[in-house]
């Protein structure tokens, strides 16, 4: 039975999403049909397609109670918009349905696992969000609210959990049936821990073990957890509140966590090897991933920075996007991601430049463009090191966003503080990065209308940032100070 608060945000959206040009949003990063948009929610293979749902407050540009918005595809990158799935509309739920996962049954139904929001007073007479975990059940468009939700709540959490931050449940299924989630929590020392439950039939849980914990190291409260096998270890991703610096590891705020060990389950449970950021960049955040039919594991985040969410045009009719889903491996120990193969796919007019040297500032024939999937490899001249290499993208008169490599520091800056942001917020991050053997520097750089993303090295490093540059500046051009070589390939996206 669909509930008045659905179909009023269904025929909100209905109404007022196709009114918005496709000029006016990214080329193929997914936002949301209208309003406002946050994590990735419910990344999974249903049907043979590609389901993806997010955080979604259709009714303005801003953060307000959570519905589920819904797309699904059958390449990765280009989305079929779906009405709304979920929608806050009941006692446990009441104030907002926030990030989840997603799961097929065997009997072909989908499963949506999400946390329920309600408010009420604590003993001191204030109001807190009291966070338990709910199902419900469809057909990849409607979706029904079991009728004993929650499933999990207070009662199920170990000694010195909080039921206050209990939230983000990723669900999956074994081979032998059996469900697992991991789900984000507080612990009794307020910094984050990862929680493990299983289940026979998706309904009734059971806590196995705490996964790992902060321990005030890395962040507080750890939101939208993901664990998953990859390539001979085990990775655990979450998203920290209230990081503090790291050196060029992590920044401040609102963070992202790569954690790669190995798991017994029956025994030590995770022990952690490495820990690294996931994405190095200005914005990305709440990262989920699936695993696709053949075998790959794909990743989206949500590409967007906590702190920087009033920087936005004055009139703003969606808010929010995705990054490029991204194909993720282990290599020497480290997380590596590229973007999904499929983005080949849309790629024309390849124009290649070999050996250019760069002394200043240097335009090449064909190498411009807003909907661009580059790649530039640096290399030094002779034996005498450049001082530093820029390549310069969505650039005018007046705009322009910068990438900057100091070889003598090994480190890799992403600029975007001329890149038609109206507020004066963060606009820079600089991190390490490790040439190769030769001291090339290889950079993959995805351009899109309101985007950049960079991958280093074929992934060893990512970063992300989100551009209001206007769409006319698409001008490229590369500048060293001293002498460097350089290859270009750049190939134009078009999406018809």
């Amino acid at each position: 039975m669909r509930s008045e608060t659905l179909q009023k945000a269904r025929d909100f959206e209905n109404q007022y999403g196709p009114h918005i040009p496709d000029e006016e949003r990214p080329a193929f990063h997914v936002t949301p049909t209208i309003g406002w948009m946050n994590d990735p929610n419910g990344f999974s293979f249903y049907n043979g397609e590609c389901h993806l749902f997010y955080q979604y407050h259709p009714y303005s540009d801003e953060w307000g109670p959570m519905h589920w918005g819904h797309l699904k595809s059958k390449d990765f990158i280009r989305w079929e918009r779906l009405p709304a799935a979920l929608a806050p509309d009941t006692d446990y739920d009441g104030s907002g349905c926030f990030s989840g996962g997603a799961v097929e049954l065997p009997d072909g139904r989908q499963l949506l696992m999400y946390t329920g929001v309600r408010r009420e007073r604590n003993a001191d007479g204030f109001f807190q969000d009291v966070q338990t975990q709910c199902i419900a059940v469809g057909d990849g468009l409607d979706y029904e609210k079991y009728e004993g939700n929650p499933v999990l709540d207070a009662k199920d959490l170990p000694e010195g959990g909080s039921a206050v931050d209990f939230r983000d449940p990723k669900i999956w299924r074994e081979e032998d049936g059996t469900y697992y989630a991991v789900i984000g929590n507080r612990a009794s020392d307020s910094s984050g821990m990862i929680l493990l439950y299983r289940s026979g039939d998706a309904v009734n849980w059971e806590f196995v073990r705490v996964l790992d914990a902060s321990g005030n190291q890395y962040g507080k409260m750890w939101e939208c957890p993901d664990f998953f096998p990859l390539d001979g270890s085990q990775v655990l991703l979450t998203s920290p509140q209230e990081m503090v610096t790291v050196g060029l590891e992590f920044h401040a705020g609102h963070g992202t966590l790569c954690l790669i060990g190995d798991y017994d389950p029956q025994g030590k449970g995770f022990v952690r090897k490495q820990v690294q950021a996931i994405d190095y960049g200005l914005d990305f955040y709440a990262p989920q991933t699936l695993l696709a039919p053949d075998g790959r594991r794909i990743m989206i985040g949500w590409m967007q920075n906590w702190n920087t969410i009033g920087a936005k045009p004055d009139y703003c009719r969606w808010f929010g996007q995705m990054s490029v889903p991204r194909e993720l491996s282990i290599r020497d120990g480290r997380l590596f991601q590229m973007p999904v193969r499929e983005l080949e796919k849309y790629r024309r007019q390849r124009i290649a430049h070999r050996n250019i040297l760069v002394c200043g500032e240097v335009n090449l024939p064909g190498i411009c463009g807003r909907l661009v999937d580059m790649t530039v490899t640096i290399r030094p001249a002779g034996h005498d090191f450049y001082r530093w290499f820029r390549i310069h993208v969505a650039k005018d008169g007046e705009h322009d966003t910068i990438i900057r490599y100091r070889p003598d520091q090994g480190t890799l800056k992403l600029d975007r503080t001329r890149s038609g942001l109206p507020y004066d917020i963060v606009h820079t991050r600089s991190f390490l990065v490790r040439p190769l053997a030769n001291g090339e520097l290889k950079l993959r750089i995805i351009l899109d209308r309101f985007s950049v993303e960079v991958f280093v090295n074929d992934g060893e490093e990512a970063a992300s940032a989100v551009i209001y540059t206007r769409k006319e500046a698409e001008a490229i051009s590369f500048e060293a100070g001293g002498t460097a070589l350089m290859d270009v390939e750049k190939y134009e996206l078009v999406f018809e």
